[in-house]
């Protein structure tokens, strides 16, 4: 009892829950053996104490022994009920034993309708395990039925209050089939808001747009119908209004049968669609021991699936008729459609046309994008798309910046759906081939200022080339891949560590190329510090146009790159200082 009322349960709430469950089980049991018999369920709460009374199928003695005095025998297994097995919620010994949550004391007075003759039966229980069990005058209940009495435990009176009780019984049972009422308050809201019937289609835009926000907090941007016949699903799927993270768990709501199983399913849907919310009754789904989640089978995962094409198809639908509202809602939720695109061709294809990538000419689409480039180059880091956008812009190359979420799986999904598209990765070599060469006689003038800037950078693992390109106003260009940052990473660790693991670091040394500083030969300042005879000012301006390349493609500075901006900065500062002294 411990277990089941304490420990099975994430919060007292769900007694009135599993009381309902209780309730309409009853009801759907005798209905099943008298289709005409009443179907009401109420609730009175005062002072305390709550009293739940049912038109249900009724327990004789022999029942109270089977259901309630034995954990886990199911009202499901009774005699001549088998037919209306699928129609019942739960067990109704384990979710009676629930509301020791709340209260300390339970009695249970009930007359069958199986067996009239039968006179009626009461069952009282304590938290401490005990209970009786007697039967009582005819007088006592006349017609079938059972009530349940509880009496709150000391700290609990409010769960037992009637508008908390009232609250509770709306949120858990508005889509229950029968009538149920808290005092003379109904608690059913039948149809649901998806199967009504409304005047026009906006008129069930804007109710379903009500709906979402007392369910959810928000007002959607669309509402997706999610219909499948098959599992016996119907609900909606509210689209958010703003972004969220793909991490981010979704909480669903998710009725069975009517009563609200769990608000917060979060394997109901597709990684990918993580930008719905979704509220559904099903008849077809499995909950866990305390219903309230799912359980995890075929069932679920062919579900999950279902639901997923379902939205699928809305985007689709959105992608052919509907642009506007397409455009608005990727503006929000690009990154989810990038999600299931990455998977799944056709959705791919279909979303060419709409889905947004930073690109050297702009915003643009892929299909955008690769109509005004006969090769689609994109990087795989923001860091080297900042690297390289300006000057590859300048040159005429187009570049996508594919460091952000799925981008770059999605440029190079390209060529798949766009046959004939050429993708090619930007890295630093055809960066630097696409910038102009320095004549010759020029470049081999300014032999010993390159041959000092390269003994400066050397020990940087940083190479020094000389090209010309624009914009003029671009003094240097910082150059590399990863290939190249995870050599320098391998080289930084060999020097620091000891000789075992530097030996082992160093048999791991590889051949890729270092990372380059490409000095502009069109811009002024360049051609000036060229031309200086000082060997030390030259070292210091060299660090300068280093650390300024550095800062430019917004690189993270290592401990070796800030100590060179700070000396390259006291040194330029000396140079100026001395420089008026001597003028003065």
């Amino acid at each position: 009892m411990d277990l089941l009322s304490h420990h099975l349960y994430s919060s007292p709430k769900v007694y009135l829950r599993e009381l309902l469950q209780n309730s309409v089980d009853a009801v759907t049991a005798r209905r099943a053996e008298e289709p005409g018999a009443p179907a009401v369920v109420r609730l009175h709460a005062e002072g305390g104490a709550l009293r739940v009374e049912d038109s249900g199928i009724g327990l004789t003695e022999s029942d109270v022994h089977n259901l309630l005095a034995t954990i886990g025998r199911s009202s499901k297994r009774a005699e001549g009920l088998q037919e209306a097995r699928s129609d019942f919620l739960g067990q109704f010994g384990i979710g009676l034993l629930a509301c020791f949550v709340v209260a300390e004391r339970i009695r249970v007075v009930s007359r069958s309708a199986r067996t009239p003759h039968a006179p009626p039966v009461e069952w009282t229980a304590t938290d401490d395990g005990s209970y009786t069990v007697r039967t009582l005058p005819d007088d006592a209940r006349t017609e079938p039925g059972t009530t349940v009495h509880l009496v709150a435990r000391a700290g609990a009176a409010e769960w037992l209050a009637e508008e908390r009780v009232l609250a509770l019984a709306r949120d858990f049972g508005s889509l229950l089939p029968y009538d149920v009422r808290v005092g003379g308050e109904a608690v059913t809201d039948l149809p649901a808001p998806w199967d009504r019937s409304y005047p026009s289609p906006a008129t069930r835009r804007v109710a379903l747009a009500r709906h979402c926000h007392d369910l959810f907090g928000f007002t959607p941007l669309d509402s997706i119908e999610l219909d499948v016949p098959l599992a016996g699903i119907r609900g909606m799927a509210y689209v958010l209004p703003s972004a969220v993270s793909p991490a981010q768990r979704a909480g669903h709501r998710v009725h069975l049968k009517g009563m609200l199983l769990t608000e917060r399913a979060e394997q109901l849907l597709p990684d990918w669609a993580f930008f719905v919310r979704c509220v559904l009754d099903t008849d077809s789904l499995r909950p866990t021991a305390s219903r309230e989640s799912l359980y995890e089978d075929e069932t679920l995962a062919a579900v999950r699936e279902a639901l997923g094409e379902r939205i699928r198809a809305w985007l689709t639908g959105l992608a052919a008729g509907d642009p506007e509202r397409l455009a608005a809602f990727l503006d929000v939720h690009h990154l989810g459609v990038k999600s299931l695109a990455r998977h799944d061709k056709e959705m791919l294809r279909t979303m060419l046309p709409w889905l947004p990538f930073e690109t050297t000419d702009g915003r643009l689409s892929l299909e955008e994008f690769a109509q005004r480039h006969p090769v689609v180059h994109f990087t795989r880091t923001v860091e080297e798309y900042r690297q390289v956008a300006p000057i590859a812009s300048a040159q005429g190359v187009g570049v996508i910046n594919g460091g952000y979420t799925y981008d770059s799986e999605l440029v190079e999904a390209l060529p798949s759906v766009r046959p004939g598209t050429v993708v090619a990765e930007l890295d630093a070599d055809t960066v630097t081939a696409h910038l102009d060469a320095v004549d010759p006689a020029e470049e081999l003038a300014l032999s010993g200022f390159l041959a000092a800037t390269r003994a400066k950078l050397d020990p940087l693992g940083c190479d020094v080339v000389l090209r010309a390109f624009h914009p003029l106003s671009v003094p240097a260009l910082h150059l590399d891949d990863r290939a190249a940052r995870h050599e320098q990473a391998r080289a930084e660790a060999e020097a620091q560590a000891d000789d075992l693991w530097a030996g082992i670091l160093g048999s791991l040394r590889g051949s890729a190329p270092r990372a380059r500083l490409v000095l502009n030969h069109l811009n002024p300042l360049i051609r000036r510090i060229s031309s200086l005879g000082d060997p030390e000012l030259i070292g210091t301006a060299t660090e300068s146009l280093y650390g300024q390349a550095l800062l430019m493609a917004q690189r993270p500075l290592r401990p070796a790159d800030s100590a060179l901006l700070n000396r390259a900065f006291i040194g330029l500062l000396e140079w100026a200082t001395n420089g008026e002294e001597g003028r003065r």
